[in-house]
């Protein structure tokens, strides 16, 4: 897809879970498009690997990185003060770091998903990193855009599971009972429902000083699950689409969420198939 008349050239975007495969994929995607990206993520390890892979194919002075615990709003203005000292504006906030437990369907597993046996620790831990952190960002870096008389952007990456119910059948082995197979965990659907109205609030709470609010519902996105898995998956589809993700189409796409979408009349989200790379031009708003 050719990207030659889309441009973020004076932009610079800080993305949290930088570490991990999506925030690796929205980098790319922004960097493709001429962002500069700030890549953020508590473990300093999978920064290094994220910053490295991208430094193979990206300008070096457009990437940078910076260790980050988005539970923790010092963490976060101490990450802000190193961005400015950088000479470096943030005017787009990616809400990308969760905990997302995977489904492994081991009856040997330490501890159940299950609703029925769901540890409490494992609920507030997960929320405090998903759905908090996305809030403790909003505040520091939203306020900042807000500040400013310029214009900002603040994209909050929820999921399908916002909007609709998991299908445990996906995630269903052969020969373990029913009270013992693995499940997508309640957490994930609450935070990702949450992050919705986090953005339905945000959305109209700095409008009139040109700051942005828009979440991205994805759905399922390849990355090296099994054959069956996948066909079992893609079998829920309509179309019958496999899952994949794509930057170059991806960089298109989040090009438009970032520049052009407006969010003054509430909630801007994807609602989109399992293909994640073609969810980002699903992206539509209210009138």
């Amino acid at each position: 897809m050719d990207l030659k008349n889309f441009t973020l050239d004076e932009s610079v975007a800080f993305i949290t879970g930088g570490g991990g495969f999506l925030g690796r994929q929205h980098a790319e995607a922004l960097l493709k498009i001429g962002s500069s990206v700030v890549l953020s993520d508590i473990s300093n390890d999978k920064l290094e690997q994220s910053v490295n892979y991208l430094k193979d194919n990206f300008p070096e002075n457009k990437i940078f990185k910076i260790q980050c615990d988005v539970t923790s709003t010092d963490s976060i203005v101490k990450a802000q003060k190193k961005i400015i000292d950088k000479a470096l504006f943030v005017d787009i906030l990616i809400n990308n770091a969760a905990i997302d437990p995977k489904v492994v369907g081991d009856i040997n597993m330490e501890s159940s998903f299950r609703l029925e046996s769901f540890n409490m620790f494992e609920w507030d831990n997960q929320i405090k990193v998903g759905l908090t952190g996305a809030l403790n960002c909003i505040k520091v870096f939203g306020t900042e855009m807000a500040n400013s008389n310029k214009r900002g952007v603040i994209l909050n990456i929820a999921s399908d599971l916002s909007v609709i119910s998991p299908d445990q059948r996906i995630y269903k082995k052969d020969g373990i009972p029913d009270e013992l197979q693995q499940v997508k965990p309640v957490t994930y659907s609450v935070i990702k429902s949450g992050l919705i109205g986090l953005t339905r609030y945000v959305s109209t709470y700095w409008s009139m000083k040109g700051v942005r609010c828009n979440a991205l519902s994805p759905g399922g996105i390849y990355n090296n699950q099994s054959k069956e898995f996948v066909s079992r998956i893609s079998n829920l589809i309509p179309l019958n689409t496999s899952l994949r993700y794509s930057s170059s189409v991806s960089a298109l796409s989040l090009q438009n969420i970032i520049t052009s979408l407006p969010s003054k009349y509430g909630l801007i989200s994807s609602i989109c198939s399992l293909d994640f790379a073609k969810s980002f031009g699903f992206i539509c708003s209210s009138p």
